[in-house]
């Protein structure tokens, strides 16, 4: 199982970590438009605190609409290394919206965010998961069988009821809007929003 791993805290990112991350995003879009893939990084040229391995979900809106977000719960490399690679996938990969256009760079906007690693959120029931969830602060991932879906903490934003927030994500998973499987398992995880 991927989940169940060491819990890691949010790191603590100077302004100039944060503004050389949203850089490397940028310029990961940029390399796209030109070369199909994401931007060859090289965590040692960059700070230590953007060397640890971290999972992170890039977010692009344009003109206040969502044009693509896409990322990992897992840390598999780098932090530095994991937005480039991110930022190219959901300016590029997003299945729900055409590839990003060169002409529609500069009315981009980003986000990112900084995950710590989902745990095992032990519910019961839909109610217990409602009255357990924390608006604002938790995303959650929903699995059962061969469906799965996540929200990242974003999301309440546009959902803030927890009734109505884990009713979209069960449909976001696959799963039917009624009832709980029998075998589901929930995680929970925090975002670190740059």
């Amino acid at each position: 199982m991927w989940w169940g791993m060491v819990r890691m805290p949010f790191i603590q990112l100077s302004e100039a970590d944060v503004v050389a991350l949203r850089e490397v995003a940028m310029q990961s879009i940029r390399h796209g438009l030109t070369h199909a893939g994401a931007l060859a990084v090289n965590a040692a040229d960059f700070a230590a605190s953007l060397q640890p391995r971290r999972a992170t979900f890039v977010t692009l809106h344009q003109h206040g609409a969502l044009r693509g977000c896409i990322g990992t719960l897992l840390a598999q490399q780098p932090l530095v290394q994991d937005v480039a690679k991110q930022a190219y996938a959901a300016a590029f990969q997003d299945p729900r919206f055409p590839a990003l256009e060169a002409q529609e760079v500069d009315s981009i906007t980003l986000e990112i965010s900084i995950l710590t690693p989902p745990e095992i959120f032990p519910v019961d029931s839909e109610a217990d998961l409602i009255a357990q969830v924390r608006p604002g602060v938790d995303g959650l991932v929903l699995e059962s069988g061969p469906f799965r879906g996540t929200f990242l903490p974003a999301v309440w934003a546009q959902l803030p009821e927890p009734e109505v927030f884990v009713q979209h994500l069960k449909l976001k998973a696959g799963l039917p809007s009624a009832g709980w499987p029998a075998e589901i398992t929930v995680l929970r995880y925090q975002a670190q929003k740059i």
